[in-house]
């Protein structure tokens, strides 16, 4: 077993090789928190840890006693109002507006494996000797309530996963106005806060800001994770960097409102709680009745920002997404919109089709407009039924057309959504998620449907599953194009409207929970204007994710730049558009495009029918470069080499687990005049190894034979020429300048 409990001490110690976590029930009854960090020793007692002082205007529980203060001391599930003046991980009223509480330890269990949590995302366990769980039960006798806090740490990797539970059986009930996932107080503040921020089109920028006194955090209160702040944080000591220092990350296996905070107290005690955020909600409990947070999972690293970052690839990638495609390489996809937008027929969706099987595209996906009436964006969301006028042998007759060419076939929807001009909102006008006795907002001329009604999940299920069961479809884009604005779900009295927020995600969670059951062949990749709902919770169901709406490959290097700080590269969306792009309008070479998308899933975004025949053959090449090389890049273990957030350039790479393969992308956006030599030393090959450099797409394809401790520590050469190499030729210069090389161990 990796969690000890010592009955002397009344500890908890989780640990394996390499962390260890620490928690102990204090004098009062409730749980202190002693220590997080790299692997310690077990032992019988940690409590020297504990540090109590007298500090003037502190409370103090027992008479008597002027150490013993909450205010002060590190706590495990903290309270407000008990002594601690600190922002609380919960918070709950009785009906007659008390707010005190008093959660005392009650009993524990210790278990092999992980269990399933009911009705939402988690990561998961397919042997039980991969983790182990402990449950503690906190109760207040008083209210008749208990709180089960869950911890699972895994025997491989520096992982514990968080998740909280509320069980009332007092008759009066409580009310939950705040239940965050978890929370972790640390001995000072003596780090630095790395977000994810941004906006449409420029999501998941990394951000540092150093920690101070008060209140620092990230959110969301738009219904789903958002394009602003990505549902994470990581504290990483001042000298950590991407290959070295400790580094503590924070992520919520969540899609929708929430709340990632760090507080600093005037003594440096460092405070981090993650979960639901709190505004506008409010969850009822009658007797009989709990609540379940969503998951948190944490990660400790000592090997800096990326010893970090590829724990969650491969935990999120092998242990959280599911099914079917969880393992299999994804397919080369050809996805019209940026090519057509609203404005085909079958004639010219077939015509494109066509082409991209001659190059070697594997799947064609119909993007938005083959539904209802649909010309523009101002109709038919929630009718689920093929536009006959564009497509007279509507979707079934059209993916069997392609298939017949040799390819799969892939649909688009926005099953959340609606616009008035549709016969869903005719016919139920209830269904929107806004007050409708008051002016409310659209947004890209739609509105939401309210999922907190089963029976808006229930008939929305029963169109998707029409269309899927009838018509031969191998990928569904999911897709949700706007945030809340006036949440109120009508028809539902006031209790309702606190849980409103997190049921609309419940009933997110079912259609695809149900939809995934039933056609479990079918590879979904969910969007939300592109990053609006990049998200662990999202990834659960849906093994892949359109990274950004923005298709421009130099935004796009800080964008998958950014996302790669916690999603694996197998789940990033990731496609060759047109130049100019269509949202930054910036040309840039097909070769630079393409040395960016294929980090990701991979795919084109353009009408490949007006395309010159040189370009035509260059991503034929790509498409079988793909095709070689998409296990390597999917399934291996990608670093980060130079940020594009620093400088000029970037680089990363991705090398295969036994270091025999190594495939590393270099980025310069500007030529510079007279630029300087430039060198990329790549990580985590084996030192003593010999391995052939070849320059992938260039006008020299071999670079020689070099020992892998010679490309980690002096380097490779990625200047325009260096010794024994010709200048590259014109054409290959210039802004937005890319080059790939690949690395192939060399057998004595």
């Amino acid at each position: 077993m990796a969690i000890k409990f010592h009955e002397s001490t009344k500890e908890f110690h989780l640990y394996n090789e390499q962390i260890s976590y620490i928690i102990r029930v204090l004098e009062n009854g409730q749980l202190g928190h002693v220590y997080y960090g790299k692997h310690i020793t077990d032992k019988e007692d940690f409590g020297y840890l504990i540090e109590y002082a007298r500090r003037d205007m502190a409370p103090y529980p027992f008479e008597g006693n002027s150490t013993f203060s909450l205010e002060h001391l590190k706590q495990e599930y903290p309270t407000f109002g008990s002594g601690d003046t600190r922002y609380p991980a919960f918070e709950l009223e009785r009906e007659d507006g008390s707010r005190t509480v008093d959660f005392k330890y009650k009993k524990h269990e210790i278990f092999k494996g992980k269990k399933d949590i009911e009705g939402l995302p988690a990561v998961y366990v397919e042997s039980e000797e991969e983790a182990d769980t402990l449950e503690i039960v906190l109760e207040d006798k008083l209210i008749h309530t208990q709180i089960l806090l869950s911890y699972t740490i895994f025997k491989d990797i520096p992982v514990i996963t968080k998740h909280v539970r509320f069980s009332c059986e007092h008759s009066e009930g409580i009310t939950l106005l705040n239940c965050m996932s978890g929370c972790l107080d640390l001995p000072d503040k003596e780090y630095e806060m790395v977000e994810l921020a941004g906006t449409w089109s420029r999501e998941r920028h990394p951000h540092t800001r150093e920690l101070n006194y008060g209140v620092q955090s990230v959110y969301s209160m738009r219904g789903c994770s958002s394009h602003q702040f990505n549902p994470f944080l990581m504290l990483k000591r001042k000298n950590a960097d991407e290959f070295s220092g400790e580094v503590l990350g924070f992520s919520l296996v969540y899609s929708g409102d929430f709340l990632a905070q760090v507080e600093v107290d005037n003594f440096d005690v460092t405070r981090v709680v993650l979960g639901i955020h709190p505004n506008e909600f409010r969850w009822e409990l009658k007797q009989g009745e709990s609540f379940q947070t969503p998951e948190m999972v944490m990660v400790y690293s000592e090997n800096g920002m990326n010893g970090m970052s590829q724990v969650y690839h491969e935990l999120y990638r092998t242990r959280l997404a599911r099914g079917t495609w969880r393992d299999k390489e994804r397919p080369i996809l050809i996805n019209n919109w940026e090519a057509t937008y609203f404005d085909f027929n079958e004639e010219k969706i077939l015509d494109i089709a066509k082409k991209a099987k001659d190059i070697g595209v594997e799947l064609f996906v119909l993007d938005d407009g083959w539904f209802g009436k649909r010309n523009w964006d101002n109709c038919s969301l929630g009718d689920w039924y093929p536009n006959l006028e564009k497509l007279p042998n509507g979707i079934t007759g059209l993916a069997k057309k392609i298939e017949e060419m040799g390819m799969k076939f892939g649909l688009w929807f926005e099953p959340e959504m609606t616009n008035k001009d549709s016969d869903l909102y005719r016919e139920h006008p209830d269904w929107l998620l806004a007050d409708t006795r008051r002016q409310y907002c659209h947004s890209r001329n739609q509105y939401v449907l309210d999922f907190s009604k089963k029976e808006v999940v229930d008939h929305i299920h029963a169109q998707m599953r029409a269309i899927l069961k009838d018509a031969p479809v191998s990928y569904v884009k999911w897709d949700m194009n706007r945030a809340f604005s006036e949440v109120f779900s009508n028809g539902n009295g006031r209790s309702w409207q606190g849980k409103v927020r997190h049921k609309y995600i419940l009933g997110v969670y079912d259609l695809y929970e149900r939809l995934t059951g039933e056609f479990p062949e079918i590879l979904f990749e969910s969007c939300a204007s592109g990053g609006a709902r990049f998200d662990p919770g999202m990834l659960y169901y849906a093994p892949q994710a359109w990274t950004s709406d923005n298709t421009d490959a130099i935004d796009r290097i800080k964008i998958q730049y950014g996302t790669s700080y916690v999603y694996p590269i197998s789940s990033i969306g990731s496609h060759v558009s047109a130049a100019p792009n269509h949202q930054v309008f910036r040309d840039t070479p097909l070769e630079t495009r393409a040395n960016v998308a294929f980090f990701g899933t991979f795919g084109y975004e353009l009408d490949i029918t007006k395309l010159p025949e040189d370009e035509i053959e260059k991503m034929q090449e790509q498409i079988s470069f793909m095709k070689e090389h998409r296990k390597l890049i999917q399934q291996g273990v990608f670093t980060r080499l130079e940020s594009p957030f620093e400088g000029n350039n970037s680089a990363w790479q991705v090398a295969s687990e036994k270091k025999d393969e190594v495939l590393m992308a270099y980025f310069r956006l500007l030529e510079p005049a007279q630029g300087k030599f430039e060198r990329i030393y790549l990580k985590g090959l084996e030192e003593t190894a010999k391995y052939s450099v070849q320059e992938c797409f260039g006008a020299h394809m071999d670079c020689g034979v070099h020992y892998g401790d010679e490309l980690m520590y002096a380097g490779l050469s990625v200047s325009d020429c260096s010794a024994g190499i010709p200048m590259l030729a014109r054409e290959q210069q210039g802004d937005y300048f890319s080059r790939l090389f690949y690395l192939k161990k060399v057998e004595e």
